[in-house]
C-alpha cells in the first residue's frame, strides 16, 4: 500500500457511525424532496421537464441560482485558491453578483435565441449552443466531478475514480428522471445545508486560530517544513490580505479583476443556460427579479465561509495544504503541482467532531449535486432544442426527452476522460483553472452580444466572423496553457513569454477587444441588417414562453396572461 493510500486510509478511520447516519439521513431527505417536486409538474412534457412547468416562486429559484453557482468545484476551488494566495479571489464572487442583478433585470431572452433572431440564420445559434456544451464539459461537469471525488477520497480513502462513479450515480438518478423541478427544489434544500454546515466549520476554524485578528499573522507563518532550496514558492504571498493587487506582478492583477472579470461575469450571468433556465421557470418577472436579489445576497457569503477557512487550513496544516516539494505533494494528494485543493476537506476531517463531520460531507455532496443536476438539465436542454430540434423539426416530444437524457450520459463520459488533464492544470488550483478556460472561450460571446444590443449596424457576417476569430485565438492560448503547464517549484519555466507575460484575465480583455474590432470591420464591409432584425423593442418584449424554444404555452400562468404570443 502506497504512502498516499496510507495517508487517506488514516484519515478515513476517524469517520464514525454517527457520520454515516447523518449522511444517510441527508440522502433520504434529498430523495424525498426530489420525488415530491418531480410529482408537482408533469415530467413527460417539454415545459414540465425543462422549465418546471413555469410555476416557480422567487425563493427556490434564488436558492437554486446560488447553489448551482457554488458547486463543489467552487467549494474546493475557492478554498484552495484562498489557501494559495489569500483573499483576492473573493473579487470573482463580488464582481459577478453585480452583473447578475443587472443582467436579469434587463434581459428576458437567452443568448442563442436572441442572437438568432437579431441576426437571422442558424449558424450563430448553433455555434453558441455547441460552445456552451464544451464549456460545460471543461469548466463545470469535469471540475465538479473531480472536486467532489477528491473530497470523498480525502474523507473516506476511496479511489478517485470510484468516488467519481458514486457521484454520478447518486446525482444522475433523479436529474434524468425528474427534470428542472427536482433540480430547483433539491437545490433549495442543499443551499440551506451548505450555509449551516459552512457556518459551523468557519466558527470552529476561527476558534482554532484565536479569531479573525490572528488570521494574517498565522497565515504569513504557514511555511512547509520540506522546501525547495534557493526558491521562494513556499512562502505565503505578502499581499495575501489585499483585494486589489499589482497590475503586472500580482497573481490576480487589479485591471483583470475589474474589467476582465466583468467580461466573464457578463457571459456567465447573462447568457449561461444554467442561470437563464432557472429564471425562465418563474411565474412572472417579479419572481425573476426577487430570485436574482436573493442570490446576490447569498453570493456575499463565500468570502467568509469558504475563502477564509481555506486560508486557515493552510495556516494550520502547512506541510500538506502548502506543500511545494513534488514528492511530498504526491504523497499528500497525488499531484506534483501542489495540494491547495485539499484545504477545505482537510479542515473538515481535522476539526469537525463526529456527526458534524458527516454533515460537512453532506454539504460538499450537496454542492456537487446542486451544480451537476443543474448542468445536466441545462446542457440537455441546449442540445435538444438548439441542435437536435433544428435538424429534426418533426421530432416528437418523446424523442426530444429521450435525446436530452442520452446527451447527459455522453457529456458525463467526456468529462470523466478530461479529469486527469485538469488535475495538473494551473498549479493545481481548481478555481484558477475554471476561470482561465472561461477567459479563453467566453469573451467573444460577450463582445458580440454587447455590440448586437448597442450598435444597430452589427450584422450576421460581422458577428459570425468575430466569433470565429475569437474562437481560434482563444483555443490557441488554451492549447499553449495545457502544452506548457506551470512549472513545479524550483524548475525553470520554459513557456513562451506571451503565455506567462499576459495574465488570463488580461487576455480576456484583449480577446474581447479583438473580437469587437473584427465584428465592426466585417459589419461595415458587408450589407447592414434589416430593420426588423435591429428592432430590439420587438425582440425584448416578446413573451419568454413564445420566444424560448417554442415550448407549449399554458394560459393559466401570469407570463401568458401578460403577453400575447406572436
Amino acid at each position: 500500500m502506497s504512502n498516499s493510500t496510507n495517508n487517506f486510509y488514516a484519515l478515513s478511520q476517524s469517520f464514525s457511525v454517527s457520520d454515516i447516519i447523518v449522511i444517510a439521513t441527508y440522502f433520504l431527505l434529498n430523495l424525498a424532496v426530489g420525488i415530491w417536486s418531480s410529482c408537482r409538474v408533469s415530467r413527460n412534457t417539454l415545459s414540465g421537464y425543462f422549465l418546471a412547468g413555469r410555476d416557480m416562486a422567487w425563493w427556490p429559484i434564488g436558492a437554486s441560482l446560488f447553489a448551482s453557482s457554488e458547486g463543489s468545484g467552487l467549494f474546493i476551488g475557492l478554498a484552495g485558491t484562498g489557501a494559495a494566495g489569500g483573499i483576492a479571489v473573493a473579487g470573482f464572487e463580488w464582481n459577478m453578483l453585480t452583473c447578475m442583478c443587472v443582467c436579469v433585470f434587463v434581459q428576458i431572452v437567452t443568448m442563442p435565441e436572441y442572437l438568432g433572431r437579431r441576426f437571422g440564420g442558424e449558424r450563430i445559434r448553433t455555434y453558441l449552443a455547441v460552445l456552451s456544451l464544451l464549456l460545460s464539459v471543461f469548466t463545470k461537469i469535469s471540475t465538479d466531478l473531480y472536486s467532489g471525488a477528491l473530497f470523498v477520497q480525502v474523507c473516506l480513502g476511496w479511489n478517485l475514480y470510484l468516488s467519481t462513479v458514486l457521484m454520478l450515480v447518486v446525482t444522475a438518478l433523479y436529474t434524468i428522471a425528474g427534470g428542472l423541478a427536482a433540480v430547483i427544489y433539491t437545490d433549495t434544500l442543499q443551499t440551506f445545508i451548505m450555509i449551516v454546515g459552512a457556518i459551523i466549520l468557519t466558527i470552529t476554524a476561527f476558534n482554532k486560530i484565536g479569531g479573525y485578528g490572528n488570521l494574517e499573522q498565522v497565515y504569513s507563518m504557514a511555511v512547509p517544513s520540506k522546501i525547495i532550496p534557493n526558491s521562494t514558492c513556499h512562502l505565503p504571498r505578502e499581499d495575501a490580505m489585499h483585494l486589489f493587487r499589482d497590475a503586472v506582478t500580482g497573481d490576480l492583477p487589479w485591471p483583470g479583476m475589474t474589467l476582465g472579470l466583468t467580461i466573464l461575469a457578463t457571459w456567465y450571468w447573462c447568457t449561461d443556460q444554467v442561470i437563464v433556465q432557472r429564471s425562465l421557470s418563474a411565474k412572472n418577472m417579479s419572481h425573476v427579479k426577487g430570485a436574482s436579489i436573493l442570490a446576490a445576497y447569498l453570493k456575499m457569503l463565500p468570502f467568509i465561509f469558504i475563502i477564509l477557512p481555506g486560508m486557515i487550513s493552510r495556516a494550520l496544516y502547512p506541510d500538506s495544504v502548502g506543500c511545494v516539494d513534488p514528492e511530498e505533494c504526491v504523497r499528500v494528494c497525488g499531484a506534483e503541482v501542489g495540494c491547495s485543493n485539499i484545504a477545505f476537506p482537510k479542515l473538515v476531517i481535522e476539526l469537525m467532531p463526529s456527526g458534524l463531520r458527516g454533515l460537512m460531507i453532506a454539504v460538499i455532496m450537496a454542492a456537487l449535486m446542486s451544480s451537476l443536476t443543474s448542468i445536466f438539465n441545462s446542457s440537455s436542454t441546449l442540445f435538444t432544442m438548439d441542435i437536435w430540434k433544428k435538424h429534426r423539426p418533426q421530432a416528437s416530444e418523446r424523442e426530444l426527452l429521450l435525446v436530452g437524457r442520452i446527451v447527459t450520459v455522453i457529456l458525463v463520459v467526456v468529462s470523466v476522460v478530461w479529469i486527469p488533464i485538469l488535475q495538473s492544470a494551473n498549479s493545481g488550483q481548481l478555481y484558477v483553472y475554471i476561470q482561465s478556460v472561461t477567459s479563453y472561450l467566453a469573451p467573444p460571446v460577450t463582445a458580440v452580444f454587447t455590440l448586437a444590443v448597442f450598435w444597430k449596424r452589427t450584422n450576421e457576417q460581422g458577428a459570425f466572423w468575430g466569433l470565429m476569430v475569437g474562437l481560434v485565438v482563444g483555443v490557441c492560448r488554451m492549447v499553449l496553457e495545457f502544452g506548457f503547464a506551470p512549472p513545479r517549484c524550483g524548475v525553470v519555466d520554459s513557456a513562451p513569454a506571451v503565455l506567462r507575460g499576459v495574465h488570463y484575465l488580461h487576455f480576456a480583455i484583449l480577446l474581447c477587444g479583438l473580437t469587437a474590432i473584427v465584428v465592426t470591420i466585417v459589419s461595415l464591409l458587408t450589407p447592414p441588417p434589416s430593420q426588423e432584425q435591429v428592432s430590439l423593442s420587438s425582440l425584448l418584449s416578446t413573451p419568454v414562453e413564445c420566444l424560448i424554444y417554442k415550448l407549449p404555452l399554458y394560459s393559466k400562468h401570469t407570463w401568458a396572461n401578460s403577453f400575447p404570443c406572436f
